[in-house]
């Protein structure tokens, strides 16, 4: 897929890169003038701390107790930390909680990356049960954890990983019902097991924010280890590569700093000191409400452009989706959409990029999926990767 970008004319649909259109350049040039003052400090130009600057984790802070619901949240700074993107958290995690041959929970679908990271790192994964409808199927969830205990193997899983809002792949986000009886669920174990709860895409709702409370909000929570992660870099800027975390365990946001430090000695001084200079100038959140209207136009013109193509009387199906940056599509059950399959190739052929579904399934086991980004193509080129996506697709369905 990466060499594939580099012929002429392909049209991306996978790559989950944002919209030139609506990066904040006015906005940066700003800040960066006003931290270059001569007459000013320099220390943005020195090394930062490892755990981040302190104005920016209050920004953070206060940003996210704009959500409905979150108002009272009360965290120490000291569980507060600036990272390289929120991806860098999870990682982190992962090398100070697991082990070998250890086990996480994700949902299914999942981050594909995050996916490929923890089979990197030889973990296994395991699906969190669903219905139908897209909750939390906890029976099913209770059944497994029992066949873990009486096999022996409960003491290997490590955490579990949700993506609370406008998930990437699905762009489906987890109910508040989901989040509490989920918290009751693991509070009944005699382990607690960590959880992150990751909301890259919270700010990036279209009409209105999701409004499920985070995990650090919940009363069935109280007591357990989660780490909630953020980014600054879907929403703002990629380039800048700045997210953060919070975390109810001390313990856990102390070892996940001890690993960074030995790692990248801090997140950059200077592109931290950008987005503390916009959250403080009360610039951030009306930036958000211009790239919201802007994004839901994009995933109109895509979701339209394949409902018009037929794609849906012949057995394709989507959600429409509150936020975001993606559509998740399911072809009919016979469609083998995966990587090395004739339909990938076809793809191809006709010069257009997806990400199949099933690098998205811990296991993949379900091969007739894919994921559509609407973030980077202007709309008229996504109506044309539209037309080249679904002409494959009718061919195959």
């Amino acid at each position: 897929m990466a060499d594939a970008l580099n012929i002429p004319g392909m049209l991306s649909l996978a790559a989950g890169f944002t919209d030139n259109a609506v990066l904040p350049s006015e906005l940066i040039l700003e800040a960066m003038s006003a931290l270059c003052d001569p007459t000013g400090s320099k220390e943005c130009f020195q090394y930062g701390t490892n755990i981040g600057r302190f104005g920016l984790r209050e920004e953070a802070l206060r940003l996210l107790k704009t959500y409905p619901g979150e108002e009272r949240l009360d965290l120490p700074l000291s569980q507060v930390a600036i990272t390289n993107g929120s991806q860098q958290v999870l990682y982190l995690s992962a090398q100070v909680l697991c082990d070998e041959g250890d086990i996480v929970f994700v949902e299914d679908p999942s981050y594909f990356v995050l996916l490929e990271m923890l089979r990197g790192m030889n973990l296994r994964v395991l699906s969190i049960p669903r219905s139908e409808s897209g909750a939390i199927d906890f029976e099913a969830l209770e059944t497994l954890f029992s066949e873990l205990k009486v096999a022996g193997e409960w003491h290997r899983v490590k955490f579990i990983y949700l993506i609370g809002y406008f998930a990437n792949p699905s762009s489906r986000s987890l109910s508040e019902e989901d989040k509490r009886r989920l918290g009751l669920l693991l509070r009944a174990q005699k382990r607690p097991i960590p959880v992150i709860e990751d909301a890259a895409y919270r700010n990036l709702y279209f009409d209105q924010a999701y409004p499920a409370r985070s995990l650090l909000s919940l009363p069935e929570w109280a007591g357990l280890p989660v780490m909630y992660t953020g980014t600054f870099t879907k929403p703002f800027a990629t380039g800048l590569k700045v997210g953060y975390a919070f975390s109810t365990s001390a313990e856990w946001m102390q070892n996940v700093l001890c690993v960074k430090g030995h790692q990248d000695f801090g997140t950059a001084n200077f592109a931290q000191a950008i987005l503390e200079h916009v959250l403080k100038a009360d610039l951030y959140l009306t930036h958000l409400r211009r790239i919201r209207v802007h994004y839901k136009g994009k995933m109109e013109v895509l979701h339209r452009a394949l409902v018009n193509s037929g794609l849906m009387e012949h057995g394709w199906s989507w959600s429409v989706p509150g936020g975001g940056l993606y559509l998740w599509l399911t072809g009919p059950d016979h469609v083998d959409t995966s990587l090395p399959s004739n339909f990938c190739k076809a793809c191809l052929d006709e010069k257009v990029l997806y990400v199949p579904g099933d690098l998205c399934i811990a296991g993949g086991v379900r091969k007739n999926c894919v994921r559509l980004s609407f973030g980077a193509l202007p709309e008229s080129l996504l109506e044309e990767a539209a037309a080249r996506f679904a002409a494959v697709a009718l061919r195959f369905s």
